[in-house]
């Protein structure tokens, strides 16, 4: 299937409809007065979350969406029917944003939730309205106004508990198959995975949380390298992040180096995404001798000077992971419970997803302004492939 978490698309209200000029015409009464009606309302459209959607592949294929004009009014002072409110689906984690003016309009994060995105015209008045004392005959009406137009921009992003974080080739991937029924794609070459995946890690009959598998990052990700900002976007909704380090890379390159790309690519999109809790994975652990691996470890620790929570793990072989799991659950439990029962930590964790998303949403808005500018100062020699073709990440 294709996945797709970026798309724009046009959604156009409905107008309203035009107020009637009538008067009164029966048998017997040759001089009626005015009974033009109004016209309906034009219908609005509004985004809705689903939670059975998890791309935005449709909107590549239907870019515009509107919604039912007013029904002009009519004789016997008849109002004209309202238009039809159009209601979309959106998956659940979409954040629109308004092209033109950049601002971002709402943020769907729950089932069900309902956002208005254009508003449908006002109706217009019908003569009926007009007549008074001086004036028993008046031709005056008023037109329905236009339905609000607007281009949007759709940025959908993983609603997961725990993220998982490294460069590529580093086991992400093979770590979320060995610990739910996720199947992404595992090879021995960087950049196998190529689209976020979700998997469902479970614990017990009603215990489980919801782990994110995003694609490798590389050095400049959060400059646009290698689609960097599509990939480090999906994070910012999790609440811990699992750094994965290969212990044993293939090419031979220095595991600490890597890890501090990966921090440092974090801070420049995020400063409060990398605030988030991160917990160290090192990964890959069999293909060292057994006699080495303490060393191994104590050294790349030291080096990075960290004194958070470390797991050794092999994911191909499930060594560790058990243990790497039922904590990441622990903590979860626990930082629910705490937010549950104190509003201050309630608080400060919205703040920070507030924060994490106008971080986000900034670095969205820079990329769409240099576009822009680009695209107004030579139209035909901007070549910039986010801008002119839509990327799709196929699965």
């Amino acid at each position: 299937m294709q996945f797709v978490d970026e798309a724009s698309i046009i959604a156009e209200a409905g107008n309203g409809g035009n107020g009637c000029l009538s008067f009164r015409r029966e048998k017997y009464v040759p001089k009626g007065g005015p009974d033009g009606g109004d016209g309906g309302h034009g219908g609005s459209v509004y985004l809705i979350g689903d939670d059975a959607l998890n791309t935005l592949i449709d909107f590549k294929y239907q870019r515009f969406y509107k919604a039912q004009n007013g029904q002009g009014g009519m004789g016997r002072q008849m109002s004209g029917k309202a238009g039809e409110d159009l209601h979309v689906k959106v998956p659940v984690g979409t954040t629109v944003i308004d092209e033109d003016t950049l601002e971002v309009i709402a943020d769907v994060t729950e089932i069900g939730q309902v956002v208005l995105v254009a508003q449908g015209g006002r109706r217009g008045l019908g003569n009926i309205h007009f007549k008074s004392s001086t004036n028993r005959a008046p031709r005056r009406t008023t037109p329905g106004t236009e339905g609000e137009r607007r281009n949007l921009r759709l940025e959908m992003k993983v609603m997961a508990d725990v993220g998982l974080l490294g460069m590529p080739n580093a086991g992400k991937s093979t770590l979320i198959r060995s610990v739910s029924a996720a199947k992404p794609k595992v090879a021995n070459y960087p950049f196998t995975t190529l689209v976020p995946n979700l998997g469902v890690v479970k614990l017990g009959m009603h215990e489980h949380f919801v782990m994110a598998d995003v694609p490798g990052l590389i050095e400049g990700a959060s400059d646009g390298a290698g689609l960097g900002l599509r990939f480090l976007k999906h994070l910012t909704r999790t609440r811990l992040l699992f750094h994965v380090i290969d212990v044993a890379p293939f090419d031979e390159s220095d595991p600490v180096e890597a890890a501090e790309a990966i921090v440092h690519e974090l801070e420049q999109f995020s400063p409060t995404l990398a605030e988030r809790p991160r917990w160290l994975v090192l990964n890959k652990f069999d293909l060292l001798p057994e006699e080495e691996r303490e060393a191994a470890a104590q050294a790349i620790l030291e080096r990075l000077a960290w004194d958070g929570p470390v797991y050794r793990i092999s994911a191909i072989s499930g060594d560790g992971t058990e243990a790497l799991v039922q904590a990441a659950h622990r903590w979860l439990t626990e930082q629910r419970r705490l937010e549950n029962e104190d509003e201050a930590a309630a608080e400060r964790e919205r703040e920070m997803c507030a924060r994490m998303e106008a971080e986000s949403v900034a670095r969205t808005e820079a990329r769409l302004g240099r576009k822009r500018k680009r695209h107004d100062e030579d139209d035909d020699d901007v070549d910039d492939d986010d801008y002119d073709v839509e990327v799709e990440y196929v699965q």
